[in-house]
């Protein structure tokens, strides 16, 4: 059956939509505002208005749907996340996962058994509070959702990561634990080999490089010293070191800036990482 997707009007509207975003990052008016606006969103804490199946998500708006779009694209069996906090980012990951499943389940015409899920989600975080596990625990999703309390980058946690990813055939990665260039460095040194080709690693907050210096004056995390200098370290350090996947392959990743320039206010400029 030929596939909806191909036809000529379709994929004109999608070519115009990937022209205008690459007009974006050229648009001097759009950037200073999308800046003002980032900056504005961290000082009052906007982020933290949003919930994703009743859990706090702490996530811009247009990342969740950029996330959603890439997972859709994607269609991992297994999301691997660092860092934990309420929980909304994994009831994300969960329901998009059990959203595949569904789809998955029509076009092959087979019964769905939601007590057995086929694609799950695997999170880590150094300090996992009780009430944030109970919750987690109790909700609907929960069943697709593997917790583990530590910290993502030791190497017990990285084995541990690794083996129960072993599983599975089709792997995106989500970093959003500590944004310091040595933790966030050690997390790609030890996970990126875990993705996929053709999947994605996502290293969250790396906005913060792009932002006012005294913007988080109690964290560890700073200009020059942050996710995003850690992704453009990782980079370089692929460009000339021959670094294998876990699939035994060349490990090579791109910024993908058809993704990036849509979004303007983003938290993850720089960080949408496609393993190529």
């Amino acid at each position: 059956m030929k596939n909806a997707e191909d036809h000529p009007i379709i994929q004109g509207f999608k070519k115009e939509r990937l022209d205008n975003a690459a007009k974006y990052k050229n648009n001097a008016l759009m950037k200073d505002a999308a800046q003002e606006w980032l900056i504005q969103c961290f000082r009052n804490e906007y982020m933290h208005n949003f919930s994703w199946a009743g859990r706090p998500i702490i996530q811009l708006p247009a990342d969740v749907i950029a996330f959603q779009e890439i997972v859709w694209s994607v269609k991992p069996d297994l999301i691997i996340e660092m860092g934990i906090a309420h929980g909304g980012s994994l009831t994300l990951s969960a329901s998009l996962l059990a959203l595949l499943d569904y789809c998955d389940a029509i076009e092959n015409k087979k019964m769905l058994d939601p007590a057995k899920p086929a694609r799950r989600v695997l999170a880590v975080d150094i300090d996992i509070r009780a009430h944030n596990r109970e919750a987690i625990e109790q909700h609907p999703l929960a069943n697709r959702i593997d917790m583990i309390e530590g910290s993502s980058i030791s190497e017990e946690v990285a084995d541990q990561v690794a083996k129960i990813a072993a599983n599975y055939s089709n792997v995106l990665l989500c970093l959003d634990s500590n944004h310091t260039h040595d933790h966030v460095i050690k997390e790609l040194e030890f996970y990126a080999p875990l993705v996929s080709k053709g999947s994605y690693c996502l290293a969250f907050d790396t906005v913060i490089e792009d932002l006012p210096d005294d913007m988080f004056p109690n964290r560890p995390w700073k200009v020059g010293d942050n996710s995003k200098t850690a992704v453009l370290a990782y980079l370089e350090k692929l460009k000339t070191q021959d670094v294998k996947g876990s699939d035994g392959q060349k490990l090579n990743f791109e910024i993908d800036y058809s993704v990036q320039n849509k979004l303007m206010v983003s938290a993850i400029p720089d960080g949408i990482l496609k393993r190529v």
